[in-house]
């Protein structure tokens, strides 16, 4: 963070209470879910402030995969966007309230619904993402070009390896 090791604990901690890394309990700098926890409050902070409060982080990442597959099932959008179905289902019907999206049933299996962006969508979805690059570009800012791509990679690898093991189950091995 700059080469400081203050910080505001909290995104959005108005207290005037600083923390400093030395007043963090060393268990905690080592535990990777904390770190991830503060990343992102951190993150999601910064989204609502730079980029805008008119798509959540979800929302812009469901539009993005409705953008990419159009006419793509609510299912298999939701694998994309890494929701949950009950979660995806309620994002969904909130973009489609405000004509962001057009929510088809399909012929084939009524059960499926189809999603498409709507020209209002396209529009929100464009001057969304310049804000979005923006975000990234600021986040990675600190870090060389070499590596911010290996950190985007880590990254990756790390919510790959994450996703496998909730799917699996942690083994008792160990």
């Amino acid at each position: 963070m700059g080469g400081s090791d203050r910080m505001d604990f909290a995104p959005g901690h108005t207290d005037g209470q600083d923390q400093t890394r030395a007043d963090i309990p060393p268990e905690l700098l080592a535990a990777p879910g904390y770190l991830v926890r503060r990343l992102y409050q951190t993150y999601t902070a910064l989204w609502g402030s730079i980029v805008n409060s008119t798509l959540t982080g979800p929302q812009f990442a469901v539009m993005r995969a409705i953008q990419r597959t159009p006419g793509g099932d609510q299912g298999s959008l939701a694998s994309m966007a890494a929701l949950d179905r009950s979660t995806m289902a309620d994002v969904a019907r909130r973009l489609d309230r405000r004509q962001l999206i057009e929510r088809r049933t399909s012929t084939s299996d009524t059960r499926r619904k189809l999603l498409y962006l709507t020209p209002e969508g396209e529009r929100i979805l464009s001057e969304t993402a310049s804000r979005a690059a923006r975000l990234d570009e600021l986040l990675l800012a600190e870090l060389a070009p070499d590596q911010r791509a290996r950190v985007v990679d880590d990254l990756l690898h790390l919510s790959d390896a994450w996703e496998r093991l909730a799917e699996e189950g942690p083994s008792d091995e160990g």
